[in-house]
């Protein structure tokens, strides 16, 4: 009687177990943002082409990397297996670039199709230099980009610092996150006009 009841107890405590870990699901984040609806900033043709985004290999993952609150000297960070990215955050981070740049300029995504023969075309090459979130504080960013024309060899060379301030909880950090992202998009599309305004004397710029 004793063996039937322990393995009773140990059969209810492992399914006590299973429904526990079976209670916390696995929720996905996107950065593309939806369309605002705002007239894009140039009505002539242009294409793009936004290359894979260069950022820190700790990065390159699915889930979510936070600074970790419990960390006295502010080095630990926690990489959230139930918090997720759709895909992989450089490839999120580059579809998110593509897409919103598009819409502000009104723009042709060439980057996964080919080349017209006849137009040229702007190549956007970005890196994500530095990057800190921290739930309930403030997500950071840096923000690296060089803009090139098909045609010529001239470039235009740009980077952006920005700091977004976060409720608590992983919604707000990435609604957080997509603003840094927007502030990149309206900051390489202001960059991208100017070099197409005037090529021949684009400089570097920071902000």
């Amino acid at each position: 009687m004793i063996s039937i009841t322990s393995t009773r107890f140990c059969g209810i405590a492992a399914a006590l177990l299973l429904a526990g870990c079976a209670s916390a699901p696995t929720h996905f984040y996107t950065l593309s943002a939806p369309a605002t609806g705002a007239p894009p900033i140039q009505s002539s043709k242009i294409f793009i082409e936004v290359t894979p985004v260069a950022l820190p290999e700790r990065l390159a993952r699915p889930q979510l990397v936070v600074r970790s609150s419990a960390s006295a000297s502010g080095a630990r960070v926690d990489i959230l297996e139930q918090e997720r990215w759709s895909s992989p955050f450089n490839n999120e981070l580059r579809d998110a670039l593509a897409s919103g740049i598009a819409n502000r300029l009104g723009a042709i995504d060439v980057s996964r199709s080919g080349r017209p023969t006849d137009q040229p075309v702007y190549r956007i090459a970005v890196e994500l230099r530095q990057f800190d979130a921290a739930p309930g504080q403030q997500v950071q960013a840096t923000y690296g980009w060089t803009i090139s024309r098909s045609d010529n060899s001239r470039s235009s060379a740009c980077q952006l610092n920005v700091t977004e301030a976060v409720e608590p909880g992983i919604d707000a950090l990435v609604l957080g996150v997509q603003r840094t992202v927007a502030d990149a998009v309206n900051g390489i599309a202001a960059n991208l006009m100017a070099f197409k305004a005037n090529p021949a004397t684009a400089a570097a710029c920071q902000g």
